[in-house]
C-alpha cells in the first residue's frame, strides 16, 4: 500500500512596493482625484447636488413635520381620543387630555398637552391614518434642525396649524 507523498508549498514573498502598499494607494488616489474632477469640471452624470442652491424634488405624499389642524373659530380640531398616541410604534405621541368647556355631542375632551418628539418619530404616518377627525396631518416640511433634545420635543403651539391650510405645504393624507 502506497502513500501520497505530502507536498509543502512555500508562498512567494511579496516585494518592497507591495509590502509599503505603494499600488494600493496610488489606485485609492486615482479614484479619488477622477471623482473630485468630474464634480469640480460639473459633469451632467454626476449624483451630487449643490444643496443650498439646489433642492430635490420629493413626492407630493412626502411625510415631513406633523401640523394639528383647527376648526374655523381657531380651536384645535384634536378631541384627545389617544388613537395617534396608541397607534405610534416609535412611543414618541405623548396627550394629556382635558374637559372641554364648549363641549358638544361630537366631543367632550380636548387636548391640554399634546407633544411628539420628533427625534424619536419615524415618520410612518400611522398616527396621521389613526385620527378619526382629521386632526392631525403631516406636511412635507422635513429639513429640522435642533441643538438640544428639548428643541425636539414640539407641543401645541409649535404644531398648530399658521393660517389657512391652503397656504400649508402639505404632505401625506390618507384621505386625499
Amino acid at each position: 500500500m502506497k502513500t501520497a507523498a505530502t507536498v509543502n508549498v512555500e508562498p512567494s514573498r511579496p516585494g518592497l512596493l507591495s509590502r509599503l502598499y505603494v499600488p494600493a494607494i496610488l489606485g485609492g488616489m486615482a479614484v479619488t482625484m477622477r471623482h473630485f474632477l468630474r464634480n469640480l469640471l460639473g459633469q451632467k452624470d454626476v449624483a451630487t447636488i449643490q444643496y443650498p442652491e439646489e433642492r430635490r424634488e420629493y413626492s407630493d405624499r412626502t411625510r415631513g413635520r406633523h401640523i394639528l389642524t383647527t376648526r374655523d373659530d381657531g380651536s384645535l380640531r384634536c378631541v384627545a381620543c389617544y388613537m395617534c398616541e396608541t397607534n405610534c410604534p416609535a412611543d414618541c405621541i405623548t396627550i394629556v387630555a382635558e374637559e372641554d368647556p364648549e363641549a358638544t355631542v361630537e366631543w367632550e375632551k380636548r387636548p391640554l398637552s399634546f407633544e411628539i418628539d420628533l427625534l424619536r418619530c419615524v415618520f410612518c404616518g400611522y398616527c396621521v391614518d389613526a385620527c378619526p377627525k382629521e386632526a392631525l396631518i403631516m406636511s412635507r416640511h422635513h429639513e429640522m434642525a435642533f441643538t438640544t433634545r428639548d428643541e425636539a420635543i414640539v407641543g401645541i403651539e409649535d404644531l398648530k396649524q399658521k393660517g389657512p391650510i391652503e397656504n400649508e405645504d402639505l404632505g401625506y393624507r390618507p384621505y386625499y
